[in-house]
């Protein structure tokens, strides 16, 4: 099942893809996309300014460009982001005078956001069940008069989504804060926030080690729970350029993904010409959904049994070795075996590329982070790099793949409900203000919090986090309930149609449009994956005269809520730079940034375990054992959410899968063909999958494709139903969207 992933068996809809990742079904997807949304637009013009340096910074993915100067550095999925921010489509109030909520709500979520970029603001009206127009003073005026009548400022929730910029997160935190709150649910709460909690822990720092550079230093990659042909296709031209130079790349993920495998890259035309693709991954490990962490104690047990230590790293630079070294003592292979899903001779192999190789880099992705126990995954990573010193040495380090475009940015930025003590005193000392101390909301006690009464406010900050979190039924009844819901969006989406008594949505500049404020034209600052911090400009023309800037619609919200504020924020809005010199007097590692985000390139933030420097409390990283109970009676079937080729996060860019085969609908089960034989199943079959609380997927079709055995995939977030909004990580807090028990049966 290595070449063809989904099997035919003439079901509608499903069929092989024998192509690579990229190539000429790249470019036919990037040709129809432009046609679709942006016509015969000039505004096309738009792709080759992207990731440019006098350009945009893709609104996709978070992986780095080649320092940023690159003549032709776009994909597939990001022509996408760009031509459903750029489109001609628009809604406007006619629009919404034609169409009614109720009507809305029987949408699909690709038809509403394919609908169009809003234009106005827009305020829901329940007597005609429309939103209908406002004016940008009457919105502030209603959201302020709000806010201000809120018993608590802990009843508010500050939601912020990864595609705002560093200048608007900033502005966010510190209106939220000077309002008198730290809730800040956002979108790192439901994808990277095991490594945001777990990597301090281990090395003192919350995010990668690695530059672009090191891969091409690298003496070997492993590639763990992440799929880059459809996440962070940018990633594959870093991939081919090192197997091409013969580093071996180690795949383990439960389903095989054409991203992995292959890939032919549609921006050089010699090898578009070639029959032939370059192979990913040297070796591709099939772990069962859930078995990682057993995986990776079988590669270190084998490594501690080989001694292939680097025992004079271990000595210097790290605490904890004896309990990791008795834990992997304890754990035996059966367990190894029959939780991974893996031979002990396929982790063999495995370790042996590990212990061969001078120099390692482990990617990883929300394979390893969206589980029960997803901070122990990503501390066992880190186990593994600091076995052989994988740390502060060019070539080698620790990857996690972030999502959204500045999803690292706003965190570095303030977006936490976590805050530092010493972050918070230089924030008060800067804008003479006095922040709350206590520990906010994330994402699923935001969502508690709705649910209990216990908030009445909600602004969204980009994104639709209602679609987003698990237990859509709960957290639609959440934001029903509420006092005030405000959107700040470039599109209509689900969560704007779960109206609340004062229900706003407030239309903002995408990353591709001008941004004209009273000092001129502006440009905001984003933080890729790898902590390289560079200016975003955008050059389009806004799709309306009364949308507005994150940066300008958050100063207006705060102006409204506080009219005492002490913080100047018409001077802000007027001129960016202003925002960016709060964020260096709060950031000390953003020192003398107006002179070194207008450099070719950028700059990069200070990542101390670079230089073998641990910012954890003993002064060493940490190896941390997590020692496992075996359990009992037979292992169930878990089920793993999934992203297709045509999504971006809960963005639905068409209902087309192209890599697993699948087009024009997302109702489907992939399932491995030998469970399907032992649970009396066959392909095609219409199968209701269900939880033991009752929780179900009804009605969708069975497929079966290569997956790990006891494994199945069902798309996001259309299998979010099948997860409680109590089932999550208890140190990070993120759901656990990616191994959920389940039973599945032929429908009736």
């Amino acid at each position: 099942m290595a070449e063809s992933h989904a099997a035919d068996g003439n079901l509608e809809g499903i069929s092989d893809y024998k192509g690579p990742a990229g190539g000429w079904g790249a470019l036919g997807a990037v040709a129809r996309t432009v046609r679709e949304q942006m016509k015969a637009s000039p505004d096309t013009r738009a792709l080759l300014q992207m990731n440019q340096p006098d350009g945009f910074d893709c609104p996709g993915c978070a992986w780095p460009d080649p320092k940023h100067t690159s003549s032709f550095e776009f994909c597939e999925n990001g022509a996408k982001a760009v031509t459903w921010e750029a489109t001609v489509k628009r809604v406007d109030p006619e629009f919404f005078a034609k169409h009614t909520v109720s009507e809305l709500w029987t949408w699909s979520d690709h038809r509403l956001e394919d609908a169009g970029r809003l234009t106005e603001p827009l305020r829901y009206d329940p007597e005609t069940d429309h939103f209908v127009p406002i004016s940008w003073d009457e919105a502030f005026a209603r959201a302020g008069a709000v806010l201000r009548e809120l018993d608590d400022p802990h009843a508010c929730e500050f939601y912020c989504s990864g595609r705002a910029s560093n200048e608007a997160a900033f502005l966010y935190q510190l209106f939220a804060r000077e309002f008198g709150t730290n809730n800040f649910p956002d979108c790192s709460n439901m994808c990277h926030e095991a490594t945001s909690v777990g990597l301090p822990k281990s090395i003192g720092v919350g995010k990668g080690t690695v530059t672009l550079e090191d891969f091409d230093l690298a003496d070997a990659i492993f590639c763990i729970g992440h799929n880059p042909g459809t996440n962070h296709p940018r990633m594959l031209s870093t991939l081919a350029a090192a197997s091409k130079r013969g580093v071996p790349i180690v795949v383990a993920n439960p389903m095989r993904e054409r991203g992995l495998e292959r890939f032919k890259s549609p921006q050089h035309p010699t090898e578009m010409l070639s029959p032939n693709a370059t192979p990913l991954a040297s070796a591709y490990h099939q772990v069962r959904i859930g078995g990682d962490m057993a995986m990776l104690k079988g590669i270190m047990k084998l490594v501690v049994e080989a001694d292939a230590l680097d025992h004079a790293f271990i000595a210097e630079h790290t605490q904890g070795i004896e309990a990791l070294k008795a834990d992997l003592e304890a754990t035996s292979w059966d367990w190894i075996e029959t939780t991974s899903g893996l031979t002990r001779d396929a982790i063999e192999t495995m370790a042996e590329v590990y212990m061969n190789a001078e120099r390692v880099i482990v990617c990883y992705g929300m394979g390893i982070t969206q589980h029960r126990h997803g901070t122990q995954n990503v501390q066992s990573i880190a186990n593994l790099l600091l076995l052989r010193g994988n740390f502060g040495k060019p070539g080698a380090g620790i990857c996690p793949l972030r999502g959204h475009s500045n999803v690292q940015g706003d965190r570095t930025v303030g977006i936490t409900e976590i805050p530092t003590e010493q972050m918070l005193e230089r924030l008060d000392a800067t804008y003479g203000i006095t922040s709350p101390r206590e520990h906010g909301h994330n994402a699923v006690e935001a969502l508690e919090a709705m649910r209990d009464g216990r908030s009445k406010a909600l602004i969204g900050l980009g994104g639709n986090l209602a679609v987003a979190m698990p237990d859509p039924e709960a957290c639609f009844a959440a934001v029903r309930k509420l006092d005030l819901s405000v959107n700040i969006l470039t599109k209509f989406n689900r969560t704007c149609l779960l109206t609340a008594k004062e229900t706003l949505v407030l239309p903002c500049l995408g990353r591709t449009e001008l941004d004209e404020q009273a000092t001129g034209a502006q440009f905001v600052t984003v933080e890729d994956s790898m902590s390289m911090v560079h200016a975003s400009r955008g050059k389009l023309k806004s799709p309306g005269p009364l949308v507005r800037s994150e940066p300008a619609i958050v100063a207006g919200l705060a102006k409204a809520a506080m009219p005492r504020s002490l913080v100047d924020w018409d001077a802000m809005v007027a001129d960016y730079d202003r925002i960016r010199e709060g964020i260096e007097q709060v950031y000390p590692d953003f020192h003398d940034f107006n002179r070194r985000v207008r450099e070719p390139g950028g700059f990069r933030l200070t990542i101390a375990p670079d230089n073998r420097v641990w910012n954890t409390p003993s002064g060493k990283a940490q190896f941390i054992a997590h020692p496992v109970e075996a359990a009992e009676g037979p292992r169930p079937l878990l089920l793993t959410t999934i992203r297709s080729h045509d999504q971006y996060n809960t963005t639905i860019y068409s209902l087309d899968d192209r890599y697993r085969g699948v087009t024009g609908r997302r109702d489907v089960i992939f399932a491995n063909e030998v469970d399907l034989d032992m649970l009396g199943l066959a392909h095609g079959d219409v199968v209701d999958v269900t939880t033991r609380a009752g929780r179900a997927l009804k009605g969708f079709t069975v497929v079966k494709h290569a997956i790990a055995r006891g494994s199945l995939a069902a798309y996001y977030p259309e299998a979010n139903c099948l997860v409680p909004l109590e089932d999550f990580d208890p140190v990070s807090g993120t759901p656990a969207y990616k191994s959920i028990p389940v039973e599945i049966v032929r429908a009736a």
